[in-house]
């Protein structure tokens, strides 16, 4: 049997080729990263946040669905306190990431593993998920997607500030958007149960119907909070 935590030092692929080669993995992601990081800038220039700042969203906090709910809630004047809760509930699923990929990286020293899970994203983490299996690269590979990607996101994030002076409507652009769009996307990856669809589902509905009452701040975060919980506990039974 293949040891899964192998030491990822060793083998090909590493130093400065390594790097190279893990810069090549994340071209995919660099893609898609930085249409949708411009999305972001553009988004946060027109909200208010400030260049700086936006561009410490991406390098500090690097969360790409929670900076656009984080800006979308900031411009419409959300207390601080409730766009902290709901950037946070969104993140959690970086929880059970970062605890179904730590089996492969018992190797690894606690400052390697911090500045992994810093970069750990929906899209790395996809990568790493299917590859790690096989054998964990290099480290020298690892970090070069990583890095990789995170550059293609704030430079994503910087084109957006500077376009953001020059467009007039971002609606014309579509990218108002954006952040329904991110949410599909990782809904759609992430879906692959069928009790699974019926809590995203239970969650939508529950999330419109809680604001057609009037509850227009918490609506997201109890109808998400209740939805995951409410499909928890049918998979759970379903198992047993």
């Amino acid at each position: 049997m293949q040891d899964r935590s192998a030491d990822s030092n060793s083998g090909s692929g590493n130093g400065r080729g390594g790097f190279l080669q893990g810069m090549i993995q994340a071209l995919p992601i660099v893609f898609g990263y930085i249409p949708i990081g411009l999305a972001f800038g553009v988004l946060a220039k027109k909200s208010g946040l400030s260049n700086t700042n936006t561009l410490l969203l991406s390098i500090m906090v690097y969360a790409g669905s929670a900076q656009l709910i984080a800006v979308s809630l900031f411009e419409s004047n959300s207390p601080g306190f409730y766009i902290i809760m709901t950037t946070f509930i969104v993140n959690l699923r970086h929880l059970f990431m970062s605890a179904s990929i730590s089996s492969y990286l018992k190797g690894w020293r606690r400052r390697e593993l911090a500045a992994f899970a810093f970069h750990l994203t929906d899209e790395t983490f996809a990568l790493h998920s299917t590859r790690f299996p096989n054998g964990v690269p290099h480290k020298a590979t690892v970090f070069g997607t990583n890095v990789t990607v995170q550059v293609s996101w704030v430079l994503g994030t910087w084109l957006g500030i500077t376009l953001g002076q020059t467009i007039g409507d971002i609606q014309t652009l579509g990218l108002d958007f954006a952040l329904p769009a991110m949410f599909v996307a990782l809904l759609v990856m992430q879906v692959k149960k069928v009790a699974q669809v019926g809590s995203a589902l239970l969650a939508g509905v529950l999330s419109v119907s809680l604001l057609l009452l009037g509850m227009e701040r918490w609506n997201l975060i109890l109808a998400a909070f209740l939805g995951a919980t409410i499909g928890a506990l049918v998979e759970t039974w379903n198992k047993n």
